[in-house]
């Protein structure tokens, strides 16, 4: 998928790092060495201790607030890419200290997040930063108002508030005020609370709210006054009348009010969920352009009370300021991510823009139309065809075409209703995009309204496009020759799928004869070119009505060139094993601290002797093209050192890494590599993260019936000693082990993280470890919001996997025993209820095979553009 993002975000950036003649403390620059040297630190950890060297009475002198602000980059490349910080410290460098960020905390945050916000914001103002933050207290209030027997009552959203409520508010609002300046005073930060003597209002209509205001103004002077004491200004939204009288207002309208004033960079929701939920289908949304979902998001019944409120004053506050402007929900353990990556975190919300669809060249605008033609189309770039000439050929177009965008042009598509191919099927003629389109999903949003009007479409790319992987992802079937990909969807019949095809290869036979007359290629050097695997011709396009995806045929594939890092361990010595047999790839470099200099054995293909490779010799060795993917296979957190050195030598082409740790599999630059649910975005992709054991099995288990989920699956997982590795370890002491089942990291487990980042909704994960040496069991419960049989559940399954070599589905219960050594998973069980509300599925898996070595074969298979299971024994 092409990923969320974020032109606005990058013009709506908070200031990091201002210009000034003072820089932080020397205990912030404790606290970020911590977290350059230690990925794993927290940010509560890394603050706390900050707060205790500061405590101690270090100061910085010129030299070490310059290494300190060295430091901080550092840690900033850690977070984000070094090109995205760098041109955030650069923007952000000039912003004045109250125009930094607002920041409105929900009540929540402040009951369960308490520490995590106070850390988020301690490393903030380590760099300099004054964040602006505003609170709410609405789960405290109603807490309160409960135990005093007052029943909480809301009118459009807004909570009505007699005086009883009004006198409970004021005291939570204080305490709550206090409790967060408090926290953030222990860990060395200075606040100062703002309760009241901020906001000015008049009743909102005291007759049917009560005591609820509506901000008249807002006294700035309180705020500037705080933040030139050098004390963070922590602001309640209860407002006062001329006359003195306090009145309760709701924090989102307060927090837009203020943003209104102060026309901050960066305005941040932040709430326990990180970003906004759908209410009927329980996922996250990512983006909300309001400009053509707002009226339709108000009518969805779950838009309601507060939600309906807050979606409301986003609007009215975002309507009043520039378009580039957006409001991010937000986590408080996500808030670093947002202010300093592109890809930021949550919900987005922004304006947008309305999209257009138009069947005459009269009702287009004519110099936007031919200024993105001529910057992003690559056939007018490369001279094939002129803006007039391709213009008129729309006019002449014998049964009309439709010509779709958004109102600044930065989205093209154009469809022909007569394909000139006699098929019948419309032909997607045209998809362009700015680069700023395409990061802000604006293509999505095309895509979508264009796809109403066309169920059934084809279209044409060329290879090595950027954004191939979101075509596959439209695609529901797909052929490739010669360098271009022929994509469908909406063909349900074979034998149109068959004339399509068919129509395709003339068509290249006709272009190649050309070419060779010619003289020239089918393209100028000059043009970009798109889209594509390889091609492979005993792969049929039509097989079981699935997308299928082509690969090099083996007469014109080349010898695949591996460096591997981190051979010593269980996982290293399997892809020696696969890479040993592997007819398209052989081994260049293994490297291993503790074997360097031993010969490498069981790989017969050529004599090789363990090397301890450093970052230095890795960047080395990318530049002088001695290998064509690196795999890394080190314990979390230790391979950024290497990525960093591939990435310095990188010119133009971009060598593959594929990372078998946890490190990047929460980082959305990185493909993550399962490709039975991923493999649009394989080929060509040049960062895999390759999934954990228990996170394969445990995907593979519950993904046919995701949509299907009537609540948080729960996973029972039992694992061989292996997956603990070879560092000595009570979890791999047989002795300690035997007649023993040891569970293990009871909540909060790497791959409980894992598997809930992807399906994107929560799981509960319960590992053990066994005294067997090899595989996984996995016991999946599964709650189900609608009754089902299991042989309904099966079919699910078996349609999902039917042509899936790596995945078998069993009507039994597979057991662990039979699938050690094998390099496919095995599913089975689906035991139902009685209820029918209630499935368990049992999966087992090779926790070094499929679940580490295999897969990262399979990967590379796919990034390389040879057959996706060549080398890899499928019995």
């Amino acid at each position: 998928m092409i990923p969320r993002t974020i032109v606005a975000r990058q013009l709506t950036r908070s200031g990091l790092l201002r210009a000034s003649s003072s820089y932080p403390s020397k205990a912030s620059l404790t606290a970020a060495r911590g977290l350059v040297n230690a990925k794993q630190s927290s940010w509560r950890e890394a603050t706390a201790a900050a707060a205790v060297q500061q405590h101690r009475g270090y100061s910085g002198s010129a030299t070490a607030a310059q290494s300190e602000k060295e430091t901080i980059t550092k840690l900033l490349y850690n977070i984000g890419s070094r090109k995205e910080v760098e041109q955030y410290l650069r923007h952000f460098s000039s912003v004045e200290s109250q125009k930094f960020a607002v920041i409105k905390v929900g009540g929540a945050v402040l009951t369960d997040e308490l520490d995590t916000l106070a850390s988020a914001i301690t490393f903030l103002n380590r760099v300099g930063l004054y964040p602006i933050v505003l609170h709410g207290a609405g789960p405290q209030l109603n807490n309160l108002l409960e135990k005093a027997g007052v029943v909480p009552d809301y009118h459009d959203g807004i909570r009505i508030t007699d005086e009883k409520t009004l006198e409970i508010a004021r005291k939570v609002f204080m305490a709550e005020n206090l409790k967060l300046v408090e926290a953030l005073e222990k860990m060395g930060t200075r606040a100062r609370p703002l309760p009241g003597g901020v906001f000015e209002a008049e009743y909102l209509d005291k007759d049917k709210y009560g005591f609820v205001g509506k901000i008249t103004g807002v006294n700035k002077e309180v705020i500037e006054a705080s933040i030139r004491a050098g004390a963070l200004p922590i602001l309640t939204s209860l407002a006062e009348t001329p006359a003195g009288q306090i009145l309760n207002v709701n924090a989102d309208v307060a927090a837009g009010e203020l943003a209104r004033v102060l026309e901050p960079l960066k305005i941040v929701y932040l709430n326990e969920k990180n970003g906004l939920y759908n209410g009927d289908t329980g996922k996250k949304i990512d983006v909300i352009n309001l400009d053509e979902e707002y009226a339709d998001l108000l009518k969805q019944p779950w838009v309601k009370y507060g939600t309906k409120l807050k979606i409301k004053e986003i609007k009215e506050l975002l309507d009043h300021l520039p378009r580039s402007s957006s409001v991010a929900i937000i986590s408080a353990g996500h808030l670093h991510k947002e202010l300093f990556t592109d890809s930021g975190s949550g919900t987005l919300i922004r304006r947008g823009f309305k999209l257009f669809h138009h069947n005459s060249l009269e009702k287009l605008d004519k110099d936007r139309l031919r200024r993105i033609l001529e910057q992003e189309d690559p056939q007018v770039q490369s001279g094939q065809v002129s803006v007039s000439s391709y213009l008129h050929d729309l006019e002449n177009t014998k049964k009309g075409f439709k010509a779709y965008g958004d109102e600044p042009y930065e989205v093209l598509a154009v469809v022909k209703n007569d394909d000139e191919t006699s098929s019948g099927v419309p032909k997607l003629d045209k998809f362009i995009a700015t680069k700023a389109a395409v990061l802000n999903n604006v293509t999505d949003n095309v895509w979508a309204l264009l796809s109403k009007d066309y169920p059934s479409l084809t279209w044409i790319v060329d290879e090595n496009d950027a954004n191939k992987g979101w075509h596959f992802d439209k695609a529901e079937g797909s052929f490739t020759k010669n360098g271009k990909t022929l994509f469908w969807k909406g063909l349900d019949d074979v034998g149109t799928i068959e004339k399509v095809v068919s129509q395709f290869l003339d068509a290249q036979t006709k272009e190649a004869v050309t070419a060779a007359t010619s003289g020239s290629g089918a393209f100028t050097s000059g043009q970009r070119r798109s889209f594509s695997t390889g091609f492979n011709k005993s792969t049929s396009p039509f097989k079981g009505g699935r997308r299928m995806f082509s690969t090099s045929s083996s007469a014109q594939r080349d010898v695949k060139k591996i460096g591997l890092i981190g051979a010593r361990g269980y996982t290293g010595q399997e892809l020696i094993r696969l890479v040993n047999n592997h007819p398209s790839m052989e081994i260049s470099y293994v490297s291993s601290r503790e074997l360097e200099g031993k010969p490498l054995e069981g790989y017969t293909k050529s004599p090789i002797t363990y090397v301890n490779l450093s970052p230095d010799q890795v960047k080395e060795k990318t530049q002088s093209g001695e290998v064509d993917a690196w795999i890394l296979a080190l314990p979390n957190g230790i391979c950024k050192p290497f990525v960093d050195a591939v990435e310095s030598a990188e010119e133009g082409k971009k060598m593959v890494l594929c990372d078998l740790s946890a490190d990047f599999r929460f980082t959305d630059s990185w493909t993550y590599g399962l490709p039975e649910f991923n493999r649009a975005n394989l080929p060509g992709a040049t960062r895999i993260s390759n999934p954990g054991c228990y996170a394969t099995g445990s995907q593979l288990s519950i993904r046919p019936l995701l949509e299907h989920l009537g609540g948080a699956p729960s996973i029972f997982g039992v694992s061989g000693y292996s997956g603990a590795g070879t560092k000595p370890s009570p979890n791999n002491d047989v002795n300690h082990l035997k007649d023993n089942l040891i569970p293990y990291a009871l909540t909060n487990h790497i791959h409980e993280r894992e598997v809930s980042h992807q399906l994107g909704r929560e799981v509960n994960f319960m590992p053990h470890v066994a005294p067997f040496f090899q595989g996984i069991t996995l016991t999946v419960n599964l709650p189900l919001n609608k009754t089902m049989t299991s042989g309904e559940v099966r079919e699910i399954y078996e349609a999902a996997y039917e042509n899936e070599k790596l995945v078998h589905v069993l009507k039994g219960v597979p057991l662990v025993k039979e699938n050690a050594g094998k390099h496919f998973a095995r599913v089975g069980g689906f035991g139902v209820h009685s209820s029918g509300k209630r499935v368990v599925v049992v999966a087992t898996i090779d926790n070094l095979l499929k679940g580490a070595a295999t897969q990262a074969v399979q990967n590379l298979n796919l990034s390389l553009g040879l057959g996706e299971y060549t080398g890899i024994p499928l019995d």
